[in-house]
């Protein structure tokens, strides 16, 4: 019998999550701290997101590139709030084989200086604009917080796009249409719903004017930022030179974006799905969407292997991610428990008596139900499988927006948040100051700043009682 998980996801999410990734074969611990192995089974969770974000990204004529792992430093310090937020978690290369480098080189945190280093030649007229370019790599951030799988590591996978444009208007609205476009990713293919906004001052990017963000609520009453978009405005273009003789032939500086989502996605979708018997995948993302259990107890097994191989031709033909599972040495109870832990939707079960009715018996790992169908139903299986991804969506939703409290006093807004008893939401002045004291208080920030035209919740803010500007949602981030 498969081993259960020794930790219930209830009673430590941390140690439960690291579990149900190693124990499900998705992810492993490498002898590197926070570099961690992405196995077959989970690097393709991370392939399919990464089709279907690359589509996104291309319809809106951003091409692919690639540019160095290795960035001098006397680039990367180009930017000076940009190098200060990093600062603390650049890794460096200092020998050259045996050899003392005359200057460090960092392995890149994120790529904007060495990329725009390059945008600074290719750019010398309006004509040049605009540059749309994405390129997916590994970038290293030598995180001193605990590691987690995929949630936070030193090494991470992800795409990061910069693009930059003639008009401040052009690169705004770039910016937040790639923040809805992350918010689709989340929802459609990984079937997490996500809130989107601004982040505050204190937590937007470093070097950027503004930074939109979705968020996800997780079960714990933690929240966890899914992916970014930053408009950079010039903050980037003048340390690098970045300008173009402009329609009046004036010099100008470029506008600028950069927008980036990672693996991280994935972590999130896990711990919101997960249970305590493993993994619970949507199917857009499932490495297999069906898998069939023949149920052989004697009689004439050579029957039933050409019903059951019939039965997957079919759901192929479907266009289904089957795995036929027909290995005689593990039982087929080893094996329902097998595929629960790695969160395969559909079990298809196949014995005698499915064989005798021209039937096949379905167990969903989502719903936990249970039905027998008509081999002649079995087209209907990618139907079943869509609306398996409609309600998981549906349900995450409604249990996210119950976990969000509105709140208009400070004890009740402290009391929430301290206690992580919910997520909160309320209004807020915005201050720098301000945000740094409720963490001070509560151990949370501001999610995001909300950017639905919705009524003020209060006319002061729910924590130092000066004007509010914003309704916001406060939570520990994960």
């Amino acid at each position: 019998m498969v081993e259960p998980l020794k930790t219930r996801k209830r009673d430590d999410i941390t140690q439960w999550y690291n579990e149900v990734l190693v124990a499900s074969e998705a992810m492993d611990f490498s002898g590197v701290k926070g570099f961690p192995v992405y196995r077959p089974y989970g690097y393709f969770m991370w392939e399919v997101m990464q089709k279907a974000l690359d589509e996104e990204i291309k319809k809106r004529n951003v091409k692919n590139a690639y540019f160095p792992l290795l960035i001098p430093e006397s680039t990367l310090s180009k930017e000076k709030e940009h190098i200060k937020g990093f600062n603390p978690e650049v890794a460096w290369v200092t020998l050259g084989g045996e050899k003392q480098l005359e200057e460090k080189l960092a392995i890149r945190p994120t790529s904007e200086t060495i990329m725009y280093e390059s945008y600074s030649k290719w750019i010398k007229s309006y004509r040049d604009l605009p540059i749309l370019i994405n390129q997916w790599n590994n970038v290293v951030r030598w995180e001193t917080k605990e590691t987690r799988l995929l949630l936070r590591g030193r090494e991470v996978l992800w795409q990061e796009g910069h693009c930059a444009f003639e008009t401040e208007k052009e690169a705004e609205s770039n910016a937040r249409e790639m923040g809805l476009v992350y918010k689709k990713i989340m929802e459609e293919v990984l079937a997490v719903p996500v809130l989107f906004g601004k982040k505050s001052e204190s937590e937007k990017f470093a070097g950027a004017v503004s930074t939109y963000t979705v968020e996800a609520i997780l079960p714990n009453n933690f929240m966890s930022q899914a992916g970014t978009s930053h408009y950079l405005g010039e903050n980037f273009a003048r340390p690098f030179d970045i300008k173009y003789l402009d329609r009046d032939n004036k010099w100008r500086f470029v506008q600028q974006t950069s927008w980036g989502m990672a693996m991280r996605a994935l972590g999130i979708m896990i711990m919101v799905y997960g249970d305590d018997k493993g993994l619970v995948l949507p199917p857009a993302v499932a490495p297999i969407q069906v898998v069939i259990i023949p149920i052989i107890k004697g009689g004439d097994s050579e029957k039933l292997l050409e019903y059951v191989k019939k039965v997957e031709k079919l759901l192929v033909g479907e266009g289904i991610r089957v795995l036929l599972d027909d290995r005689i040495e593990y039982s087929p109870g080893w094996k329902f428990n097998e595929y629960d832990l790695k969160g395969v939707p559909i079990k298809l079960e196949i014995g005698e008596r499915e064989l005798a009715s021209g039937s096949v018996t379905l167990k969903f790992r989502w719903s936990g139900a249970k039905k027998t169908i008509k081999l002649n139903s079995l087209q209907s299986l990618k139907d079943v499988l869509k609306s398996i991804q409609k309600d998981m969506l549906e349900a995450s939703k409604k249990a996210s927006e119950d976990r969000i409290v509105q709140i208009k006093d400070r004890e009740g807004f402290v009391s929430a948040l301290k206690g992580e008893k919910n997520v909160a939401k309320a209004a807020w002045c915005g201050r720098i100051e301000c945000e740094e004291e409720i963490k001070q208080a509560t151990g949370a920030t501001s999610r995001l700043i909300l950017l639905d035209k919705e009524k003020l919740i209060s006319d002061v803010c729910v924590f130092c009682g000066r004007k509010a500007e914003n309704n916001a949602v406060f939570a520990k981030s994960y």
